[in-house]
Order: C-alpha cells, then structure tokens, then sequence
C-alpha cells in the first residue's frame, strides 16, 4: 500500500523553527529605549522621512483622461494594421 499514490491523501504543512544565529537582547533593548526617547523629544531619524500623498486635487480626471487618450491612440493603431493586412491580402489574391 505504501507504493500506491493516493490521491485523497492530505499532506501536513512543514513546521517553521528558524532560530538566529546571534541575538542581543541588551542592544535591541537599547535600541528600544533610544526610539521611545527620540519619539519623546520630537526627534526624527535619517530614515523617517513626513508623508507626502501622491493623490492631489484633480490626479484623477488627468488619469482617466489620459487613459481614454492611450486606449483611443492603440485603438487607430490597431485599426490601421488590420486594414494594411487587408490590402495586403487583397493584392496578393488579385494580382498574383
């Protein structure tokens, strides 16, 4: 029966047990420490920059306009191929 494959056969997920290779609790309580003390005091790090939204008033109606204008341009595009294919297909059948 072993060599069966079975196809109702529900497979157990692997466990995860990832242990670091070196950790230090007293720098990462330091570390703790200093953000709490720099949030205090209105400090800010190199890393934290402000938020700036990149959603301003009016970015939608340019988007969506600017998306009829390229879905508008691929469409002549396709347009124009189709009918040289055709013209195309038409000479070869009528002059050759």
């Amino acid at each position: 029966m072993a060599g069966i494959p079975s196809f109702f056969k529900q497979y157990r997920p692997r466990g995860f047990n990832y242990t670091p290779m070196y950790y230090d609790s007293d720098k990462e309580r330091r570390e703790e420490r200093e953000r709490l003390i720099k949030a205090e005091l209105g400090i800010k790090e190199d890393g934290d920059k402000e938020y700036v939204p990149g959603i301003t008033r009016g970015s939608m109606t340019n988007y969506f306009h600017k998306q009829k204008t390229r879905v508008q341009r691929y469409t002549l595009i396709r347009l124009i191929v189709i009918v040289l294919i055709l013209f195309l297909i038409t000479y070869v059948f009528l002059y050759l």
